[in-house]
């Protein structure tokens, strides 16, 4: 019985303390939107730096905020699955820096991403139109409307629908994962087969590329997600530059 560890019991700290508070976070928008009529979502969540809700921690904040149970579970899963592993490697503070460079990144990739796509509207409306998006359009939203103007339409999107959930810090940690343990078998769900892990984050790296483009409207922040990979990529180089081995 004394040799017995469940599995909370074995989840390293920095893991297991990631997990309490994207849980409570999730905890605190419910009651807080229920009991309060406080929108957590529109204080926390991740605005365009021009948006009106924009605020700077925000890049931080947004990060243990979650849309649904569903999209908590998914992540805190892949956490625990993979985090725990290179953390168990790395140590806690380097897991930590990894963690928060990765979703940080994710979100500054993201934001570039946008401001690239806010560039190439303003070239297709006026000022006035512009400008009208930016003084009413998360009025608009909040009605669950929209302008029927494209480009206005999807101008206000940008601005006014922020980007939630640890998803960007989470593929860095699926990236880094397939990184310092390439030849490890992974068993899919769907379908139920096994993968090595350096074959699984390529594929799932290029699915997420493809969706990027082809559903630019999609509420999945694709772009997040690649920009978590991308950092993380970068940071283990770095970290390894002047090493064989990771560990």
């Amino acid at each position: 019985m004394n040799n017995f560890r469940s599995i909370y019991g074995s989840t390293p700290p920095v893991v297991k303390n990631l997990i309490i508070l994207n849980v409570l976070f999730y905890l605190a928008t419910i009651v807080m939107g229920k009991s309060f009529g406080v929108d957590l979502s529109r204080i926390l969540a991740l605005y365009y730096p021009t948006a009106e809700h924009f605020q700077p921690f925000q890049f931080i904040t947004h990060m243990f905020m979650h849309g649904s149970l569903g999209h908590l579970f998914f992540n805190m899963f892949a956490l625990w699955m993979f985090g725990r592993v290179l953390e168990s490697v790395w140590g806690g503070k380097r897991f930590f820096i990894f963690y928060f460079v990765t979703g940080l990144g994710a979100a500054a990739f993201y934001t570039f991403v946008h401001w690239i796509e806010l560039a190439a509207i303003k070239n297709q409306i006026s000022p006035e139109q512009y400008q009208l998006v930016v003084n009413n359009g998360a009025e608009i939203l909040q009605r669950m409307q929209n302008y029927t103007n494209p480009q206005m339409g999807k101008l206000n999107i940008l601005l006014n629908v922020p980007v939630l959930g640890a998803s960007g810090a989470v593929f860095g940690v699926l990236l880094g994962f397939g990184m310092l343990f390439p030849n490890t078998q992974l068993m899919l769900l769907f379908p139920p087969i096994p993968i090595r892990a350096k074959y699984f984050v390529i594929i799932y790296g290029a699915v997420e590329l493809v969706l990027a483009f082809a559903q630019p409207g999609s509420n999945v922040a694709h772009f997040a997600h690649l920009g978590g990979m991308i950092f993380g990529y970068f940071l283990i180089k770095f970290w390894n530059k002047d090493r064989t081995q990771f560990y």
